[in-house]
């Protein structure tokens, strides 16, 4: 993980906002990730025993964004599954990632909601000085 990189949730109604802070675009993306796991479980009950690879192609980095959460949400529900760890790589306009996790256990990981996919409320990627923001609003 980067030193400087960090994820967090911002109030939004009934839907739950996330965002990934990091030195890179990548490091933002890996961390709006988390954010994304978080709100399901703490992604530090997650164990890393299987990795599934993932790409996207997007013409801006918003909409970049809102594939890369479509994606991860995807694969949580098809299967079955929670991730506690993300390696992402931005070339220009294609994301490929490996996503590291395990099937859900219930009794363990204890998830909380459903998250029903990405919106385009407040979905922004911007550099903000030294750091990379990337989030957006789930719906949940």
């Amino acid at each position: 993980m980067h030193v400087d990189a960090k994820w967090e949730h911002f109030p939004h109604g009934a839907d739950i906002g996330i965002r990934g802070l990091g030195p890179t675009i990548d490091a933002a993306f890996e961390q709006v990730a988390l954010a994304l796991t978080a709100v399901l479980v703490p992604p530090d009950r997650v164990v890393s025993r299987e990795t599934i690879e993932v790409s996207c192609d997007a013409p801006t980095h918003d909409v970049l964004l809102y594939d890369w959460i479509d994606a991860i949400i995807y694969e949580m529900a098809t299967r079955d599954m929670v991730f506690g760890a993300f390696e992402v790589r931005i070339d220009g306009s294609r994301l490929t990632a490996r996503l590291q996790g395990e099937r859900v256990d219930r009794s363990r990981h204890e998830p909380a909601i459903e998250v029903k996919g990405p919106t385009y409320t407040e979905l922004r990627v911007a550099q903000e000085g030294e750091a990379w923001v990337a989030q957006c609003v789930v719906d949940v």
